[in-house]
């Protein structure tokens, strides 16, 4: 699977219903004869995976299952609901069947702020959840949880009407039924989302906060008349100025959002390319390795028009802008 495609900074992991009803031996589904040992064998490993999304910086999103023991809507049914084939209901507001076990509990208050309850399977479904997403910037979203053919199949469907990219992390997803588990999962390649195990998602991650060029940036060309050339761009090719902070040494100049931009001073001792950019990931952990290869430098870190930067000379002398974006010196 094609890992290196996605975008850490556009991912999110969504952890599905790891509460006592579901994963502790004297909840709901225990002591209704569930094997919760298959249910718990996911903890190790999901709360290796949650703590180094958290060191990373991606959103670790918590659904909790929540019923009530009068359910007037469910009530309407002329046909049993799943709830009825257990010995109670499971997830009763306010007990200690709904709340997060104890092994995560503390990584759940990390940030109580993405911690979402819902009545129903999907974790989508009359939720906040699609909306945090949108906030969040997030399109590409790692699933785990419980269980496997209940809360996070519905999910998982949800994810993918929605249009998002979705990885299922294979050892940090568990079922009541290992058989009805495989059928699952072979159904889930098939249609909705790649599967992974947390390790490669591990290495994934691992790669992906490694000081890296990220984005192009720009392109700045030095023009002979600046108002000429902008009229050439904007009037005949149809490009559209961009709003942009002043550089760093004061020269003014116009940018565009097809990715270039332009600045007048053009000599003839000059190249007409002044320098390009590009965006990294960790501006300073770049600084350092660049640093230690011995890189020649034009102008060491400091806060420019788009975030902390510095400008490095590549081999043949190419001015390269790198820059962090919300970095600051």
């Amino acid at each position: 699977m094609a890992l290196e495609t996605l975008d850490y900074r556009k991912s999110a992991l969504l952890v599905i219903d790891l509460q006592n009803a579901f994963i502790h031996e004297e909840g709901t589904l225990g002591v209704s004869g569930v094997d919760t040992k298959r249910l718990s064998s996911i903890v190790p490993p999901l709360a290796k995976l949650i703590e180094r999304c958290q060191d990373t910086g991606i959103p670790v999103i918590w659904t909790m299952q929540e019923h009530f023991a009068i359910d007037h809507n469910r009530a309407r049914k002329k046909l049993l609901g799943h709830t009825a084939r257990r010995k109670r209901v499971s997830a009763l507001a306010g007990t200690w069947d709904e709340q997060i076990i104890d092994e995560l509990k503390d990584l759940a208050d990390f940030d109580p702020a993405f911690v979402i309850r819902k009545h129903r399977f999907g974790a989508f479904y009359e939720t906040r959840l699609e909306m945090m997403l949108k906030m969040l910037g997030t399109q590409h979203l790692f699933v785990t949880g419980a269980t496997t053919n209940a809360c996070v199949e519905t999910s998982i469907r949800e994810a993918y009407l929605r249009d998002l990219d979705v990885i299922a992390v294979d050892d940090c997803i568990s079922g009541v039924n290992a058989d009805w588990e495989a059928t699952a999962k072979q159904v889930w390649k098939q249609y909705f989302c790649e599967i992974a195990p947390s390790s490669e998602v591990l290495d994934w991650i691992g790669e992906q906060v490694k000081p890296r060029v990220t984005n192009y940036g720009h392109q700045l060309i030095m023009v002979d008349d600046i108002d000429t050339s902008v009229d050439f761009y904007t009037n005949l090719l149809g490009f559209t100025i961009r709003p942009a902070k002043p550089l760093a040494d004061g020269r003014p100049f116009t940018a565009f959002h097809q990715g270039i931009a332009l600045i007048h001073g053009k000599t003839r001792e000059h190249r007409q390319l002044d320098h390009i950019a590009f965006e990294v990931n960790d501006v300073r952990a770049m600084d350092a390795k660049l640093k230690k290869a011995g890189v020649r430098y034009y102008t060491d870190l400091h806060d420019g028009p788009y975030g902390l930067t510095i400008y490095i000379a590549d081999p043949d002398g190419t001015k390269v802008e790198l820059y962090q974006v919300g970095a600051t010196a």
